[in-house]
């Protein structure tokens, strides 16, 4: 007989996951009677190793064999704390552990409790919403831009739908990205009623202010549209026009560095007086670490054209934060509703921390998201724990962990264990309104295309990269995988984020084939009504919007899970081979025909469903 605790299960633990500041928490264990338990205390250490605090247990029952022990308690403080316990009984003192789903005594991991500000809250129109991602040069364009204000040189495409460009300069060796396709906001909101019928309640713009590049990652002027997307008054005609629709727009901001080719750097001179590299005494000075003045300089990751800047220098903050007409506040001003922040880990939590309190002053209900690639409650980067949720920092971030684990399960990778785990973990570390408010992806600008990827990685050079095509067997394969992951991205917390155009079937490799056209007027209308039906599902579901998740099956290559509220309890499974489900179930929310057997049992034709219990 073992020990037993769940810190998932609602007898072990109340409330499930986080905490916030004084609120009280109630555990219980359970103890073989055979070993004649003494004493149970609970262990609890905060990150870091300054503090720990201990909590005695006391005597609540017995249930068969086992003695119960409960624990009342509360943490004054916020951060990130570590637990065990420790069990005093006849023949011992023993420390007990978290093991995979079980305990384990003497040895094992801690379990993970986040303590929150007592005032943590996200903005509840984000959360359950469905996104949709846009990379704006390649989206949809319309009427024309005066491109005599674009940074040259560049090519304006003509052949939208082309392969990007991808190969080097023959000159400087290096790969430019400065082929241009032409998406601008014009386009962008022509298409909003499109975008509304597939549900979607939230805009992601990769970046969009004036920059050499197609991506705009290197940023030549804050507050400046790019031109070639529009003017400031076309960017507001476009959140006015998304607000009429219920859409929010969210914006990219990136922070950690700019471009070389700047009005802040100007390594190239494109710009006149002012920039650093016209002297020293450039207000912009203090942004930027030189070890060599002007052309030895820290850079993003080794690129020269992405110079870092110092995030708490004080001229910047004021620049992008605090001035009356701040980056943050300009753009506020024009109609955006919140920011995603590039390479969150990279920016100080100091920088996060600042920019989210002067977000919430000018807009209280704007939304603040980070680019983390793994589980962001307990991040450690370059050598220091982030504080992301533990201080309030971010109302969402980019859910990666969800992506890779549904790929590994859809590419048998998996038996649906992993993946299981990946859900419950999730959704225990992370606050509650946070989880609601994830980004969902299945692809990003910066991953291989969903459809691309539920076949393979295609690991190889560019040039073989850039020939990479699904067989008409591949994409229909592939299609069928992508139901179950779309289904899954959709029923499980958070918010489901499409990536423009994998709603009708766009391929691609990473960056720069996943950065393709929309290919409009040859969109696989499958896709789009499939995505349509899982958008209508979102929206029209408390549950799927806001409520609890609490997997319930994980192996022999299913998942499923409740999702529920006081007024709703649904249950979400995928049969990974696509057999037929049958489930004990009122009906079915899912647009598919059920049938019931002569046993009462709801069967569900495909491989996946969501029944209303």
């Amino acid at each position: 007989m073992r020990i037993l605790f769940d810190s998932r299960e609602a007898q072990y633990k109340q409330p499930f996951g986080c905490l916030t500041v004084n609120q009280p928490c109630v555990l219980h264990i359970k103890t073989p009677k055979e070993i004649e338990t003494h004493f149970v205390q609970l262990v609890l250490e905060r990150d870091g190793g300054e503090l720990s605090l201990e909590f005695p247990f006391v005597w609540a029952g017995d249930e068969g064999n086992y003695d119960i022990f409960r624990c009342e308690c509360a943490v004054d403080t916020n951060g990130l704390y570590f637990y065990w316990f420790r069990v005093t009984a006849k023949s011992g003192v023993f420390r007990l552990f978290k093991q995979g789903s079980g305990t384990n005594m003497e040895a094992g991991e801690r379990w993970q409790l986040s303590v929150l500000p007592a005032d943590f809250a996200v903005p509840a129109d984000f959360q359950g919403r469905v996104l949709y991602q846009i990379f704006p040069d390649r989206f949809a364009r319309a009427g024309s831009c005066d491109l005599t204000q674009k940074l040259q040189p560049f090519t304006l495409r003509e052949d939208w739908g082309g392969v990007p460009a991808f190969r080097p300069d023959p000159t400087t060796g290096e790969v430019l990205c400065n082929d241009f396709f032409g998406g601008n906001f014009r386009g962008i909101e022509s298409k909003l009623e499109y975008l509304h019928s597939l549900g979607v309640g939230v805009l992601y713009l990769n970046p969009i202010s004036m920059a050499f590049s197609n991506h705009r990652y290197d940023t030549a002027d804050y507050k400046r549209p790019d031109p070639m997307l529009g003017t400031e008054e076309d960017f507001r005609a476009l959140c006015a026009a998304a607000h009429k629709l219920d859409m929010k727009v969210l914006l990219d901001g990136v922070y950690s560095h700019t471009g070389a080719n700047s009005v802040y750097f100007d390594r190239w001179g494109h710009f006149g007086n002012g920039a650093v590299s016209r002297g020293q005494a450039s207000p912009y000075f203090s942004w930027y670490k030189f070890q060599r003045f002007p052309d030895k300089y820290d850079c993003w990751w080794g690129f020269p054209t992405l110079p870092n800047v110092n995030e708490l220098d004080e001229s910047y903050l004021d620049y992008i934060v605090r001035d009356e007409d701040s980056v943050l506040a300009h753009w506020l001003r024009l109609g955006a509703d919140g920011f995603r922040l590039d390479v969150a880990d990279e920016l100080p939590d100091e920088f996060i921390r600042r920019f989210k309190t002067r977000l919430r002053q000018l807009k209280p209900d704007a939304l603040l998201m980070g680019e983390v690639w793994e589980d962001a409650s307990n991040k450690i980067a370059y050598s220091v724990r982030r504080r992301y949720f533990t201080d309030g920092e971010l109302d969402s971030v980019m859910n990666y962990p969800w992506r890779t684990a549904i790929l590994n399960f859809l590419r048998a990778q998996d038996d649906g264990t992993a993946l299981g785990e990946s859900v419950m973990t999730i959704a225990e570390n992370y606050p509650p309104q946070v989880l609601h408010a994830l980004m969902n992806p299945l692809s990003t600008h910066d991953t291989h295309r969903i459809l691309t990827a539920l076949i393979g990685d295609f690991p190889g050079d560019r040039e073989y990269q850039a020939s990479v095509r699904l067989s008409w067997e591949q994409r229909e394969q592939s299609f069928a995988r992508l139901q179950l992951a779309a289904f899954l991205q959709y029923t499980l917390p958070g918010s489901p984020s499409i990536y423009y155009g994998d709603e009708v079937g766009m391929e691609g490799c990473k960056d720069p084939f996943n950065r393709g056209c929309f290919p409009w007027g040859r969109e696989d209308p499958r896709f789009v009504a499939f995505f349509r039906d899982l958008g209508q599902l979102k929206n029209n579901s408390s549950a799927l919007r806001v409520g609890t998740v609490r997997v319930t099956m994980a192996g022999a290559g299913i998942i499923a899970f409740q999702r529920q509220t006081r007024t709703q309890t649904l249950l979400c499974c995928v049969n990974r081979d696509g057999a037929p489900l049958r489930v004990e179930a009122r009906h079915s929310l899912m647009s598919q025909n059920t049938d019931r057997d002569g046993s009462g049992f709801l069967v569900h034709p495909g491989g996946f469903g969501c029944f209303e219990l």
